[in-house]
């Protein structure tokens, strides 16, 4: 591999590990890096799913002091973010190479519009904590019919092994529903564990099937992780909402990119 290649695979699995850690999103910018490296549009997603794992696992285990809290709730989504991750995953592999060529323009977009909607909602005020009370100590309040929330989560997590980008906004409004006053810090451990479930999952199943590019992933997942703890310390410093409106800016282009490559002319 030329180092143009190398560079863009890196830089855009670096790029792309900052802005999860910041705001979530990075797949629309590592994602058509790999394509722009000159890998199929279908390769490009498998390796990039095997590639940004590694730094989601690493962003889990930093929710680790909030998680201790929630091991219900995660217990309820756990096994639907597993199978949603497996059938995702296989659907992906028998999926024709020029399906989903033909289906990367709408995945974008929609991947794009869940950021824009995170966006435009109007923040939602934090409950002031009694000062005799642990911050941090909200319960969950699980639905009476868990079987929809075990539906729902099935079905995002379905999208998630195919093409998985947007998922981490999918999750937490999912989580918002029935969370009550829980701590955003909270809802965004429990989301990164599962996204990290999900995956994984796929990963391991796209790296089974060979669907994987041997000589990309490496380099791009170890950007990602560099990116990632870059975007840590970044965190603390930007607006999440700046850099989630410069991936929604970067989507929409991609977007039309793509689908004027694929049906344009």
């Amino acid at each position: 591999m030329d180092l143009t290649r190398a560079a863009l695979l890196a830089g855009g699995a670096a790029v792309a590990g900052a802005i999860n850690a910041v705001a979530g999103g990075g797949t629309l910018v590592s994602f058509p890096a790999a394509i722009a490296a000159g890998l199929p549009p279908l390769a490009a997603n498998a390796t990039n799913a095997v590639a940004l794992t590694p730094a989601s696992l690493a962003s889990a285990w930093a929710y680790r002091r909030e998680l201790s809290r929630d091991y219900r709730v995660l217990g309820v989504l756990f096994l639907p973010s597993l199978l949603g991750g497996v059938v995702g995953s296989a659907l992906l592999l028998v999926t024709p190479q020029r399906v989903f060529d033909a289906a990367v323009p709408g995945l974008v977009l929609l991947a794009t519009l869940l950021l824009l909607w995170q966006n435009l909602r109007p923040a939602k005020p934090s409950a002031a904590p009694s000062p005799a009370a642990d911050p941090g100590a909200e319960r969950f309040a699980l639905p009476s019919r868990p079987w929809l929330v075990f539906l729902l989560q099935f079905l995002v997590s379905v999208y998630g092994g195919y093409f998985g980008a947007g998922i981490g906004i999918m999750m937490l409004a999912l989580l918002s529903s029935f969370a009550g006053d829980v701590d955003i810090h909270r809802l965004n451990g429990i989301k990164t564990v599962l996204a990290s479930l999900i995956n994984g999952v796929a990963a391991l199943a796209f790296l089974f099937a060979g669907a994987v590019d041997a000589v990309a992933t490496p380099i791009m997942m170890a950007a990602a992780v560099v990116g990632s703890l870059a975007g840590a310390v970044v965190a603390r410093r930007i607006e999440p909402r700046k850099v989630r409106w410069f991936v929604v800016a970067l989507g929409l282009t991609l977007t039309a990119k793509l689908a004027w490559d694929r049906f344009g002319g």
